[in-house]
């Protein structure tokens, strides 16, 4: 599977060495060149340093050929404006976009993006703590 992760922090370092270490065809795309030194040394898939809004830039690294596309960086904009202009115009038929603010992530998804908010999913997670038995596992 052909996919380009856009992002190269926490997440979109954590996700693109998982892929590549499935054997999945990884691209990581970023505006900061020095975001690539998080990347294991042994990381096979491409480093490309460009904007993900950038349509000039997907279509050099041939989003419309990719099978996926997932955007992580910390801007909720941008990850929604290269979410669309990846599923819209360049027809990939897998994207999923990172959106913290939980109010924006409802209404992005209802528009029809695939989106997760790490902020509801961790106050989920939290509240399940809370709610176990001390010493329990749940």
């Amino acid at each position: 599977m052909k996919i380009v992760i856009m992002g190269c922090g926490r997440v979109g370092t954590e996700l693109a060495t998982l892929l590549d270490r499935e054997g999945q065809e990884v691209t990581i795309l970023d505006i900061d060149p020095d975001a690539f030194d998080q990347l294991p040394t042994d990381f096979k898939g491409k480093r490309v340093v460009g904007n993900g809004i950038d349509q000039d830039v997907l279509r050099r690294i041939g989003l419309e050929e990719v099978d996926a596309f997932v955007a992580v960086t910390p801007g909720d904009n941008r990850n929604v404006m290269a979410s669309q202009i990846a599923k819209h115009i360049f027809g990939v038929p897998k994207v999923v976009c990172r959106i913290f603010d939980p109010i924006r992530e409802e209404l992005y998804h209802n528009l029809g993006l695939e989106t997760i908010s790490p902020t509801r999913e961790v106050a989920q997670l939290l509240k399940k703590a809370l709610e176990r038995e001390p010493g329990g596992e749940d």
